[in-house]
């Protein structure tokens, strides 16, 4: 039987929960806000996939962390949409080198992907009731994708909200934060029990390298994806020591 849809809740929210270190931190920034969220994910055929296994660990620290967390933790969603690794040639839905392509970005660059992932989003959202969704976009610490930028998340938040006739609130609280600063948010949210929760459990490798351990975490350490996570995590633990 299809689940009826519900009214709006102004105090609900939706956070796209990769299992990545952006994600982790924007579930708690998400947790710290609202008195109900629920997560999703998404299994597009990704090269990480691995990082859809590291949730279900998060989610049981972040309840551990903080007891209020686990009351308003709620459904745990994930959706499949193997057709955007079917249409999409890049190195994070295929086993090929890691380079720049075109235009300057590399070809990690999945064209439309987070238009899709927000507006699966905002599709479940409708059904849930749910007015805000929460994603870790970021035009500061990032590899130029377009779809990442703060002018893309506005404009489709208002098609979205043109399109299903509702008043969606797409937030991005890194959209202006480097990697450093979101470890810092992530201290600031949680203190050091987050942030190493984040670090030993997270995944942000493109490459689904998990056995190799760093400073900063698991990864190649060699990949974009962990070249920023590695530069945010010395300059964060630099003025963390300096502080």
């Amino acid at each position: 039987m299809t689940e009826p849809t519900r009214e709006p809740d102004g105090d609900t929210a939706l956070v796209l929960f990769s299992g990545g270190q952006d994600s982790a931190t924007c579930l708690a920034w998400a947790l710290a806000r609202f008195s109900r969220v629920e997560t999703l994910g998404f299994d597009y055929g990704q090269r990480h996939a691995v990082e859809l296994d590291c949730r279900a660990t998060l989610i049981n620290g972040i309840k551990a962390i903080h007891p209020d967390w686990a009351k308003r933790l709620g459904e745990e969603h994930t959706l499949a949409i193997p057709t955007l690794s079917a249409i999409s040639d890049t190195a994070l839905t295929r086993d090929v080198a890691i380079e720049m392509g075109e235009g300057g970005l590399p070809n990690t660059f999945v064209p439309g992907r987070n238009l899709i992932f927000l507006t699966f989003a905002a599709a479940l959202a409708y059904r849930r009731g749910i007015r805000h969704v929460v994603g870790g976009m970021c035009e500061t610490d990032y590899s130029g994708y377009p779809d990442c930028r703060d002018d893309t998340i506005k404009a489709l938040q208002v098609a979205l909200n043109l399109g299903m006739d509702r008043r969606f609130v797409l937030h991005t609280p890194l959209m202006w934060r480097d990697k450093a600063q979101t470890w810092a948010l992530a201290h600031e949210l949680g203190g050091s029990a987050l942030v190493d929760l984040i670090r030993e459990q997270s995944h942000t490798c493109y490459l689904g390298e998990r056995g190799a351990r760093h400073d900063w975490g698991y990864g190649c350490g060699e990949c974009p994806a962990c070249q920023l996570r590695a530069k945010g995590w010395q300059q964060f633990a630099a003025a963390s020591r300096a502080g």
